[in-house]
């Protein structure tokens, strides 16, 4: 056989064996394609253990098929395993960096395992991707809130109230953020936005008449956590600062009624125990009753089993010392 023979037959087997290679490549990805496309219509159909074993073959066979992971997270999402959901996205993102979509539900999915760093990262991105996307921005604000990050949960914040000033839960994002920073009057203005665009939010009223008691408007407080017992009568919170706010209008029948009432609601309240005790305190000193003294220390009690490590515990236990003897 000549040299030229030779090289010629060479040269058909490495061109024969290039193709081989890219047809059965090419093969593979068409196959896992189709593996998506079965996994999609499980995943419409409810199909979720199914469609998740179609999406593994899919990425199996094609590494890079950042679609398959995708769904995948969004599968492992609606199924709460949020770890497996968390690496798929991860995933999703390395492979198609441009993806705001997976960008996003990555941030939403570290903030409801509370990985706040991690969602910062995610949303950040995201917003970065989609300038105007209301939602991303609201979870960049939520999540550099969590970090104690005032300064940036407050830029993300305002920049959501740019794209879209009425939506209440924006304006409590940014009445919290005020309130962390200890802008009492901001605070008050975004919590006050919030209930003209939502007046029925017992959440905001109760953040609104904290603020009040924090600045001593304590008949404006009242008012407030009046309301939002009215709208909704099993509000634990509500009920614990009325008393509180009963206290300080020195009100004490009051206060114990509605430290009572809160006791009611959740048991596990230890604010509730500690206001109930000074309301009984109280009353004991005022009435030289030995039993509604002794009745406070027991609440006192009660509140340090449920939460030993609360704020002035020190205070607390000295209180209780003196009142023992």
């Amino acid at each position: 056989m000549s040299n030229r023979v030779s090289i010629h037959l060479i040269i058909c087997i490495c061109l024969t064996g290039v193709i081989l290679f890219f047809t059965a490549g090419c093969a593979q990805k068409q196959h896992a394609v189709d593996l998506y496309v079965d996994a999609v219509m499980l995943n419409e159909l409810g199909e979720n253990k199914m469609a998740v074993e179609k999406l593994n073959s899919a990425v199996r066979l094609n590494k890079r098929f950042s679609l398959a992971y995708s769904l995948l997270g969004g599968i492992h999402k609606k199924e709460k395993d949020y770890e497996k959901s968390a690496a798929s996205y991860e995933k999703a993102t390395q492979l198609n960096p441009w993806s705001f979509n997976d960008y996003f539900n990555l941030g939403g999915v570290y903030l409801t395992t509370k990985e706040f760093t991690q969602a910062v990262k995610a949303y950040v991105k995201a917003c970065e991707l989609s300038p105007d996307h209301l939602d991303a921005h609201i979870g960049a604000a939520k999540s550099y809130y969590e970090l104690k990050d005032y300064d940036n949960a407050l830029e993300y914040g305002q920049r959501a109230e740019q794209i879209d000033p009425n939506v209440s839960e924006v304006q409590e994002i940014l009445g919290g953020i005020y309130e962390s920073q200890k802008d009492y009057d901001q605070a008050v203005r975004s919590y006050k936005r919030a209930l003209e665009i939502d007046s029925n939010d017992t959440k905001i009223m109760t953040s609104l008449a904290v603020i009040y008691l924090r600045t001593n408007r304590n008949s404006s407080a009242k008012e407030l956590l009046t309301s939002a017992i009215q709208i909704q009568p099993d509000n634990n919170t509500a009920h614990q600062y009325l008393g509180y706010c009963y206290l300080r209008l020195g009100d004490v029948d009051k206060a114990t009624q509605s430290y009572n009432r809160a006791i009611e609601i959740n048991n596990k309240d230890w604010q509730a125990f500690r206001g109930l005790g000074v309301a009984y305190m109280l009353r004991g000193i005022a009435n030289k009753d030995e039993a509604l003294k002794a009745k406070a220390v027991q609440q006192w009690r009660l509140s340090l089993d449920i939460n030993p490590v609360q704020p002035r515990r020190e205070r607390l236990l000295r209180l209780i010392k003196k009142y023992s003897e």
